[in-house]
């Protein structure tokens, strides 16, 4: 199935139901087929051909569905820039990427007017939110094209998106999903619209990321409105969840010690929340527990994945977060909390593997691969990159150092790259970081290895304190001392007012050692 199917199966069950729900407004699901519709028409007589690449750059918007359907329709392949990027790297996304049509919001009119010398390839440029000089205007586009269906020779296993990885390392790779790697989720793990079952989903992910997108996909499928905010803003989460009455939302773990940690969390009716789902960043036990606590009756699942795997490949299950049992039983389940990703998705095989490649067995740290239909065949134009991400038999290389227990539940120990090495002990820095969550003063830490003559590394903390709350280097050191075996503890403690992060809540580990000396 191709995921304009999706929408169109879904419109033609509950037509009226809102689809889409931003900043006051609600269009049905009737609506946005014929807005995707009309604009795969004026793409169309714009004389974008299936497989061209279509690219935007905007913030969450109503618009931004209606691009993706209208580009899905027409055979096209959409592109959603990060709109975090820096100049350089949205010129190297397009020129890569080969656009030929870009969407532009408001808020980046400028950069991308600056942009426009460096952007041979570019023959139309679309302005969202108003008409520019030089620029097709969305809405004139919307205006002047029919909303008769649009029918395109579609294959399962054409390309969809183009999504470019988050470029935490070097320029981003481009991950070219078909429609398979986004329906072969959705139909599994989805049930469809039900005329008599109405939810809302907040969408806060942006759309230039895969948890976005998963989430569109699944909302459409699912009948499920889609409350959308053009970024997270906690207040404004708090509101619309009280005044759409969300069923359900996902929230990077920054997003949801926001929520949690607001001083009038308990002024608004969230009572309607039944499912919230995290992922994308590493999550500190000190804070599901504490929302656990907050969010009675609602189910939490932890998802794991990337770009390169289209959607979530691993979760935490909503059984995984409730604490109950024997006394053996909750220190395993406090276990999995802190630091377990879960297990498999049906259609996904995943194992350990060591530096040669060999299979390890439970409880041996290595590197995570995965391997499924789901899984990306390859970077787009990137022979190398490839051959380094994909094992000779297709397996995908996580980059993920970690390891499997005997229940088939995994593990994360670090970022392949962030694993501290010392006096050839590894070190996992999420151990270190999860210890001094636990810190009454701590409100944010990450652990890097920095150089060291004697041990070849050293960890070294660098910690955000809370607001009014002091500690000192050595307290924290010591404090990490009695909570894990001594070499794993920190050498070195410095402290920031904030770490730097990529939009979805990861910190950059690069940034910090490239500041304070790590390899």
């Amino acid at each position: 199935m191709n995921t304009t199917e999706l929408l169109m199966i879904t419109s033609a069950i509950c037509p009226d139901r809102p689809a889409v729900i931003f900043e006051g407004k609600k269009y049905s699901f009737n609506e946005l087929t014929q807005k995707a519709n009309r604009l795969a028409n004026a793409l169309l007589g714009l004389g974008i051909e299936k497989g061209e690449r279509v690219a935007i750059l905007q913030v969450n918007c109503n618009q931004y569905v209606e691009a993706y359907y209208a580009v899905a329709k027409i055979g096209a392949i959409f592109v959603p820039l990060n709109f975090r990027a820096k100049q350089d790297e949205l010129v190297h996304m397009l020129n890569h990427s080969e656009s030929s049509t870009l969407f532009v919001g408001q808020r980046y009119l400028e950069m991308v007017n600056d942009m426009r010398s460096e952007l041979p390839l570019i023959k139309h440029y679309i302005s969202i939110d108003s008409k520019q000089e030089g620029m097709l205007y969305y809405e004139d586009l919307m205006a002047s094209a029919s909303d008769e269906e649009v029918f395109t020779d579609i294959g399962d296993d054409d390309i969809t998106m183009l999504m470019y990885t988050a470029g935490t390392t070097g320029l981003p790779k481009g991950v070219p999903l078909t429609h398979n790697s986004f329906t072969l989720y959705v139909l599994e793990n989805v049930a469809p619209a039900d005329l008599e079952i109405e939810e809302t989903n907040l969408l806060t992910m942006p759309l230039y990321h895969v948890a976005g997108v998963q989430a569109m996909l699944a909302a459409t499928y699912g009948g499920r409105s889609l409350a959308m905010m053009r970024q997270f803003e906690v207040n404004e989460w708090l509101e619309m969840v009280q005044q759409e009455k969300a069923n359900r939302a996902m929230l990077v773990p920054t997003m949801l010690k926001r929520v949690i940690d607001h001083p009038d969390f308990n002024k608004y009716d969230l009572s309607s929340l039944k499912v919230i789902t995290y992922g994308a960043a590493p999550m500190p036990f000190e804070v599901i527990k504490k929302a656990i606590e907050l969010f009675p009756g609602v189910n939490f699942i932890n998802a794991f994945g990337q770009t390169e795997t289209a959607s979530t490949i691993t979760t935490l299950s909503p059984d995984d977060h409730i604490i109950e049992g024997t006394e053996e039983e909750k220190e395993k389940k406090l276990r999995r909390l802190t630091s377990s990703i879960g297990r498999p998705m049906p259609d996904i095989e995943m194992k350990i593997i060591d530096e040669q490649g060999n299979d390890l067995p439970p409880g041996g740290v290595g590197e995570i691969v995965a391997f499924g239909p789901r899984v990306m065949s390859g970077y787009w134009k990137d022979a190398e990159k490839t051959a380094k991400a994909l094992t000779k038999d297709g397996w995908l290389r996580t980059g993920d150092m970690g390891y499997m227990d005997e229940e088939g539940y995994f593990y994360l120990a670090a970022r392949a790259d962030d694993m501290i090495i010392r006096g050839g002990e590894n070190i996992s820095p999420e151990e270190v970081e999860n210890a001094l969550y636990t810190h009454p003063a701590v409100e944010e830490a990450a652990v890097i290895g920095v150089p060291d003559p004697e041990w070849g590394q050293q960890p070294m903390a660098i910690v955000v304190l809370k607001t009014g709350k002091t500690a000192t280097a050595d307290e924290l050191i010591e404090y990490c001392r009695e909570r894990m075996s001594s070499f794993k503890r920190p050498r070195s403690v410095v402290f920031v007012d904030e770490l730097p992060r990529t939009s979805t809540g990861k910190v950059l580990k690069r940034v910090l050692r490239e500041e304070y000396g790590g390899p």
